[in-house]
């Protein structure tokens, strides 16, 4: 890798050390004049200025530490003054004083920027929506279809939850002013429980009560028996069953 220094040889430095303000005297006044006078000169410093500008830019210099530069003047005095390289040395010496300088400065500013850099905005926690309480999960209704030795059918809905029975009959059930219709419910391994005695009319409803509603489970049977005016006399089916069916979920 070669030597950055042998880019800035010669005129180079001159036209650095003008841009810096380095130059005093007659070397001053004599790079003012080619400044204006000579093109590749004044582009040449035109170039250093530019490299150079940023780097002062609201930004105070930073010197070296005193002991540097008075050991490197301890050296140079050392040198004779008819050494062709004195004035050459002092010139360089100048030249990158300002530029350790200025590097110095893009450094501070390299820190301060990294100090400044905007950090991302931290984001809010993730608030848990509250949920409406569940309601308690509610017993399907159920449903059993009755026929048998009639031609009507009775379709029997069942609501464990409000403790509905409904009541639809299909036809015409057969009767004489001397019988009633009663229905029954029958529990798996369980004997009859009257739910009393079926009005006149296609369709009927009754509430239970919580003894009998109890009773209504899936697989019970749905009874309807041929009973004396008024209904069983003993409690349980004494008549024939013309329609009966099993409850199940509807």
């Amino acid at each position: 890798m070669s030597d950055r220094r042998d880019d800035i040889e010669g005129e180079g430095v001159v036209a650095a050390e003008y841009a810096l303000g380095l130059l005093e005297g007659a070397e001053y006044a004599t790079a003012r004049t080619r400044e204006a006078s000579d093109n590749a000169f004044a582009h040449e410093v035109a170039r250093w200025r530019g490299y150079l500008a940023p780097l002062h830019d609201g930004i105070d210099d930073v010197a070296p530490p005193a002991s540097h530069w008075d050991r490197v003047q301890t050296a140079i005095r050392r040198v004779s003054p008819a050494n062709d390289n004195d004035l050459r040395l002092r010139r360089s010496l100048n030249f990158w004083r300002s530029t350790t300088a200025g590097m110095t400065a893009v450094a501070a500013v390299l820190g301060f920027l990294l100090v400044m850099k905007p950090r991302p905005a931290p984001i809010p926690p993730t608030v848990a929506a509250v949920q409406a309480p569940v309601p308690a999960e509610q017993t399907p209704p159920m449903v059993a279809i009755a026929s048998g030795r009639t031609a009507a059918t009775v379709v029997i809905s069942w609501d464990p939850n409000t403790r509905e029975l409904v009541l639809g009959t299909a036809g015409t059930l057969a009767a004489d002013p001397k019988h009633s219709h009663q229905l029954w419910v029958i529990p798996a391994g369980g004997r009859p429980r009257s739910l009393g005695v079926l009005p006149a009319g296609k369709t009927t409803h009754q509430q239970l009560a919580s003894a009998l509603a109890d009773l209504l489970q899936q697989g019970a049977t749905i009874a309807i028996s041929l009973e004396p005016r008024g209904g069983s006399p003993t409690g349980a089916p004494t008549g024939p069953v013309v329609a009966s069916g099993a409850l199940s979920p509807a």
